[in-house]
């Protein structure tokens, strides 16, 4: 006699997946909530931080049912970069954008790379880009901003999420503020120098997110940070011509 064996398996495997899933919009949510609400930011930082958040929970259910907590880590980070814009191409402006970027911070230990999912990533570390407890940019960090600017006005299709983070010392009260407070001025910079404010998100996600252990010096000093993600959506592209 057959037996319902195979369709228990399956019922299960909904079910977690259906778990994940839930797991990964409340988890994106809250932080969306609590983000806003935390003391030290401007009206337009609380809309700013909020908005990526919210991204972010369309994000963390694509990469979260895909490859675990990486994957919602991932997934939240392209989702919050340009949410709802669809799928990225890499297009020769983008190509274009990494060499620059490779030439300009060479020797800085900056990290350019290009995603799986066809972003441009560029990874600060704290020793170039801003001082403990501070927000603001430091003159090592201005000629990589300056480059950077010029290399999104040529590509008018890009979009930007900055990503600011912090060590584990102090309390979430301190660090998330600061941390959207980092990825503002870092945003703010690249306004002034001829870069649509509204093609720039950001967000913070104070300290935690760590790619490095907090216990030791060297551990806090990788893990205050700047994350930025550039994007050309494949909607960016005009009907019926190529994409340069």
């Amino acid at each position: 006699m057959k037996t319902f064996t195979f369709r228990t398996i399956n019922t299960s495997a909904v079910r977690r997946t259906r778990d994940r899933m839930r797991h990964a919009v409340l988890t994106a949510g809250v932080a969306a909530l609590g983000l806003s609400a935390c003391a030290g930011m401007s009206d337009t930082q609380r809309r700013t931080a909020t908005g990526a958040g919210i991204g972010s929970a369309a994000g963390a259910i694509i990469g979260g049912t895909q490859a675990g907590s990486k994957g919602v880590r991932n997934g939240a980070l392209i989702g919050g970069a340009v949410a709802g814009l669809g799928t990225y191409i890499w297009s020769q402006r983008m190509e274009a954008q990494k060499r620059a970027m490779e030439e300009s911070t060479q020797g800085t230990g900056v990290q350019v790379t290009q995603t799986d999912e066809n972003l441009l990533r560029l990874d600060i570390p704290s020793d170039i880009s801003f001082a403990v407890n501070r927000a603001d940019i430091r003159s090592d960090f201005r000629p990589i901003l300056d480059r950077f600017a010029q290399t999104l006005v040529a590509n008018p299709a890009a979009t930007v999420q900055i990503i600011g983070h912090t060590d584990s010392t102090g309390s979430d009260a301190i660090n998330k503020p600061l941390s959207v407070n980092r990825a503002d001025s870092t945003r703010e910079y690249l306004v002034a120098r001829g870069v649509p404010s509204s093609r720039i998100m950001i967000d913070g996600r104070g300290a935690s997110d760590p790619v490095a252990n907090n216990t030791t010096a060297t551990g806090r000093a990788q893990n205050r940070r700047v994350e930025i993600y550039v994007g050309e959506s494949t909607q960016a592209a005009t009907p019926g011509r190529p994409v340069n």
